[in-house]
This record gives C-alpha cells, sequence and structure tokens, in this order.
C-alpha cells in the first residue's frame, strides 16, 4: 500500500515539472546569479606577504652601491700603486740613458783626443833622430867667424860666404817644413827667461852681476818642441847669485 502511494507521488511530480528555460525566466533576476549553474571551476589562490621581500630588496640596494665604492677605492689605489711603479721604471730607465749618453760623449771625446794625439806625435821618434842633424848643421854655421863674414876684402872669403849663405839658407827652408809638422826649436837665452824645469836643463849655475836668480844667460844646446810637447829640454847655464 504504501508503495503504491510513493509511485503515484512521483508520477505526479514527473508530469508537474517544468522546463528548465521556463523555470529560469520564472526566477526574479536579482536570484539568478546564485542558481545559475557554474560554467568554470572555481580556482583557489594564495596569497602571502612582501613587506620581507621589499625591505631585503631595500637592503640589498643599499649594499649594492657600498659594495661598488669599496671595488672602485680598491681599483684606484692599484692604478696609483702600478702608475708608481711605472714612474720609477721611467725615472731609472731615463737614468741609464743619460748615463749612457755621458758614456759615449766621453769615449768619443776620449777617442778623438787618443787619434789627435797619435796624429800630433806619429812622426815623434823621426824628429828625435833629426834633431841631431839640425844640431850639427847648426853647429856648423856657428863655426864661421863673424870677422870673416863681415870683412872688407869678401873676395878673400868668398867660397867661404858662399858656402855659409848656402846652410843658412838650407836650414831656414828645413827649420820651416819642420815647423810645417809641428816641430820647433827653441832658445831661452835669447830672451832671458827664467829657470823652468819643465823646459829647461840646468848644466852648471854662476853668480852674475845685473841679473836676477834663476835667469837664463847662456844656451849649450837648443831644445825642441813637437806639437806643444817638449820633445828634448834645452840645456842651458844659469844665474846663481846667492
Amino acid at each position: 500500500m504504501i508503495q503504491r502511494t510513493l509511485l503515484r507521488s512521483s508520477r505526479s511530480l514527473t508530469s508537474c515539472k517544468p522546463s528548465t528555460s521556463r523555470a529560469s525566466s520564472l526566477i526574479r533576476p536579482q536570484f539568478r546569479a546564485a542558481f545559475a549553474p557554474a560554467s568554470k571551476p572555481l580556482i583557489a589562490s594564495r596569497w602571502y606577504a612582501t613587506e620581507p621581500e621589499s625591505k631585503e630588496a631595500a637592503k640589498d640596494e643599499a649594499a649594492a652601491p657600498e659594495g661598488k665604492g669599496k671595488e672602485a677605492e680598491a681599483g684606484a689605489e692599484d692604478s696609483a700603486k702600478e702608475l708608481e711603479a711605472k714612474n720609477k721604471e721611467i725615472i731609472e730607465l731615463k737614468d741609464r740613458y743619460l748615463r749612457s749618453v755621458a758614456d759615449f760623449r766621453n769615449l768619443q771625446e776620449r777617442t778623438k783626443r787618443d787619434m789627435q794625439a797619435a796624429k800630433d806625435f806619429a812622426i815623434q821618434k823621426f824628429a828625435k833622430d833629426l834633431v841631431d842633424t839640425v844640431d850639427n848643421l847648426d853647429r856648423a854655421l856657428g863655426t864661421v867667424p863673424a870677422e870673416k863674414l863681415n870683412a872688407k876684402d869678401k873676395e878673400e872669403n868668398r867660397d867661404l860666404i858662399a858656402l855659409y849663405d848656402g846652410l843658412r839658407m838650407t836650414e831656414t827652408i828645413l827649420m820651416s817644413t819642420l815647423k810645417k809638422h809641428g816641430l820647433e826649436r827653441f832658445d831661452p837665452s835669447v830672451e832671458g827667461e827664467k829657470f823652468n824645469p819643465n823646459e829647461h836643463e840646468a848644466t852648471f849655475m854662476t853668480p852674475m852681476e845685473g841679473k836676477e836668480d834663476n835667469t837664463v844667460f847662456h844656451t849649450q844646446q837648443k831644445g825642441f818642441k813637437l806639437n806643444g810637447r817638449i820633445l828634448r829640454a834645452a840645456k842651458v847655464g844659469v844665474v846663481k847669485n846667492n
């Protein structure tokens, strides 16, 4: 009995059920959204606090310029040290260069002097051998008495005078040629020079009235110079009053 009653009730409900579209039209507009079927699934979202992250980012941003500043200071110090080392190296190289230039110039000057000395005194040995010949020629001229050269009757001494003139001309030409090559003869007694141990050799000393001490009054052998250097000292007599 109960089953039959339930079956009848269900049939009556089924026959009285309106269509979906009609039912939805009968619902008031303000309640449609509540009864509308869900077309999309709801997505659950989770929210987190961003304040700690912003603080950390601010700290990182504040620390970044400080780190960059330290790196810049370290780089500047390294650059300064490197520049100082380069400056020291440049100074050292410049000093070495100047020393090398000075040494080279000194070497040039020394070589130039040596070459000039070799050129000036190349004939030194030859000149020493030649001065003996000049001395003999000078002695030959000195053996001719002045009285015979100045005699009124020169016809008697014509040959002697001609020989003397020839020797004198030969000596003049020879001394002129030697002077071109730097060899000169000097006689300290002609001008009454003071005794100079670098140029003179005193063979004797004697007192003489009217003359100062250490004055050369006699030349026993004339001296020679080769380009300003004493080739042979003159042998002289010196005044010694005291």
